[in-house]
């Protein structure tokens, strides 16, 4: 008899969330350059709500944490997240230039899809922060979620698996504030930040399958034994 072990391919799975946020994406995108930027259903009641619950305190908070999500702050979240995720001096080093590029790259694909969308944001009297640029996609809500794409990689790498989901969600719920944030402070529609985050989930998926997920090459002689070869067994003598 033989065991049979099936190639497989690894990447199907984590591909497809991967195309199901980019065809949402896609079609967020395409909703919005058909109605040339206009606020699309739903929009317009978020801003509104925001506007009329703006106390104080909640609003120096949400100032305070909007501030986090631009700036060197995600490159410096990152950069430690690299660290953290590298053993010995070059692991170290090429985790942390990985990240910084991954961000780096997302950041240059979100100003991109800014201004080919050129959107205008809210009425500038609405705003209770400083803003720049069109709208469309978030930068903030783009920047912070890769941000905490590039954190939950690295923690889960060598961390300890209760440690890990702690710093995981931690991380996804300050990404989300961020995001949230934007609309709270008036400076950007809803659909503005839920674009920020497909694209950045749309973006680390494609890098993690980028890396991972090319078919490896066929082992030359010398090589170890594959895991995706016939392997035969012997049966026992009856």
């Amino acid at each position: 008899m033989a065991e049979v072990e099936a190639p497989g391919h690894p990447w199907r799975g984590p591909l497809l969330p991967v195309l199901v946020c980019a065809l949402l994406f896609v079609a967020l995108a395409t909703a919005v350059g058909v109605r040339h930027g206009a606020p699309l259903p739903g929009d317009g009641a978020a801003h509104v709500w925001a506007l009329r619950h703006r106390p104080p305190v909640a609003d120096a908070l949400a100032r305070g944490i909007t501030a986090t999500g631009t700036g060197p702050w995600p490159y410096l979240i990152v950069a430690a997240a690299g660290l953290l995720a590298g053993r010995g001096a070059e692991g170290r080093l090429r985790a942390v230039v990985g990240v910084l590029a991954v961000l780096f790259a997302g950041q240059l694909v979100r100003s991109g899809f800014m201004e080919l969308f050129a959107r205008a944001r809210p009425a500038r009297t609405d705003w209770a922060t400083h803003a720049s640029g069109f709208a469309f996609p978030s930068g903030h809500a783009t920047t912070s979620a890769l941000t905490a794409g590039l954190v939950c990689w690295a923690v889960t790498r060598h961390t300890r698996p209760d440690l890990a989901r702690t710093t995981c969600a931690l991380a996804v719920c300050w990404a989300a504030a961020v995001g949230a944030t934007r609309v709270y402070l008036g400076v950007h529609w809803a659909s503005d930040v839920l674009a920020g985050w497909l694209l950045a989930a749309t973006w680390l998926g494609l890098c993690r399958w980028g890396l991972t997920g090319w078919p490896r090459p066929e082992p030359t002689e010398g090589d170890g034994p594959r895991s995706d070869v016939i392997r035969p067994t012997r049966s026992p003598e009856t």
